[in-house]
């Protein structure tokens, strides 16, 4: 950085345009050139897009069509153990009920 600082500080205008800068001059066009190339056919791409689905958004769409088609008869586990825990609630609150240790202030 001190020697870039030194050259430019102390350059005179013959300096700047001798054959010993040549790479950081080339470099200097070459990476922003690229940028805004690649910025121009990203706006061109997202402008110019084709109307509808690709041959594999079409293909991914029917695979996803046929798979929600299948009927699923199978209980998921999480509702299954849900309604388990809620019959051995029932059943346990019966039970206590019946054998007089349910309400304890209830009067029979």
């Amino acid at each position: 950085m001190a020697v870039a600082a030194k050259r430019v500080s102390g350059a005179a205008a013959e300096t700047l345009f001798s054959s010993d800068l040549v790479s950081l001059k080339t470099e200097l066009v070459r990476a922003p050139s690229l940028a805004i190339l690649l910025l121009l056919v990203a706006a061109t791409l997202g402008v110019y897009k084709p109307w509808g689905l690709t041959r594999y958004g079409r293909r991914k769409q029917q695979e996803r069509r046929t798979v929600e088609q299948q009927p699923d008869n199978g209980t998921p586990l999480g509702v299954k153990l849900f309604f388990a825990v809620i019959g051995v609630l029932v059943l346990v609150f019966i039970v206590l009920h019946l054998t007089g240790h349910g309400f304890e202030s209830h009067a029979h």
